[in-house]
């Protein structure tokens, strides 16, 4: 199993606090069947401006620490970066690195809206060669209260990540609810687990995955869990045509 979306390494932002931490969290991702992660520090966050070079040094001494204690896990570097307008020239420049430094770039907006820019700059890293990764929009307030703000960035090439946790209740029950509506509708392509540590924000991708086979089928659980590695390759998914979620009847009403 492949997380493509993990606070795993130390000191650099709201994840793990220190080597031993990480190593913890390592030990349970390992328990849960994860195989590789990327490690992706905030970016440009409110608090945290950790740059590639910075994530790649400390996903390298990470490695060196999971080999020594004999941990079967492969961390890799990535970032998970906050929208901001110069970001283009800064992946071009090497400040900032998609996913294992590859053409997939993991993107978070401000938790309760979009920033007006947003659909111009993801048209504009297309065109370059890059592929965004919408992270966890089942959480954005915006997207929540109108989920076609997803639907025009997917049908317009961007992919988007499902937190682990989401589906499977640790947040509110209406983000768990909301995470299967985006998922019937086609417009999730990864899920991954956003873990920060092992008490609060953990992994729970096993427990994502089983929720997963039962509500969509052992195919939905294939086409995730395939995408993730795909990713992780820097190879093209496979994306099914996404369709706007549907709206519920409220007594017999759209």
């Amino acid at each position: 199993m492949i997380d493509l979306h993990c606070h795993i390494l130390p000191e650099l932002d709201d994840g793990a606090k220190h080597m031993t931490e990480s190593l913890e969290m390592a030990r349970q991702a390992v328990d849960e069947g994860i195989t590789t992660i990327i490690a992706t520090p905030h970016h440009k966050h409110e608090k945290y401006d950790n740059e590639a070079h910075i994530v790649i040094d400390c996903a390298r001494k990470l490695q060196e620490s999971l080999d020594r204690e004999n941990i079967p896990l492969k961390v890799v570097p990535g970032q998970e970066v906050r929208l901001y307008g110069e970001i283009l020239e800064d992946l071009e420049s090497g400040r900032v690195i998609g996913l294992q430094e590859g053409k997939y770039v993991l993107i978070e907006f401000p938790s309760n809206h979009i920033p007006r820019f947003a659909e111009q700059i993801i048209y504009d890293l297309q065109l370059k060669g890059f592929t965004p990764i919408i992270a966890h929009p089942e959480r954005n307030g915006e997207i929540m209260q109108n989920s076609d703000l997803l639907y025009k960035l997917v049908k317009r090439g961007a992919l988007a990540q499902i937190t682990a946790g989401s589906l499977v209740g640790k947040f509110e029950k209406k983000i768990q609810k909301f995470s299967f509506d985006l998922i019937e509708a086609r417009l999730a392509h990864v899920i991954a687990s956003d873990a920060h540590n092992i008490k609060t924000r953990g992994f729970y991708m096993r427990d994502a995955y089983q929720i997963l086979q039962q509500k969509f089928g052992m195919d939905a659980v294939y086409y995730f869990q395939e995408n993730a590695a795909y990713i992780a390759n820097g190879q093209s998914i496979y994306r099914d045509e996404p369709s706007r979620v549907r709206k519920k009847k409220f007594l017999g009403i759209f």
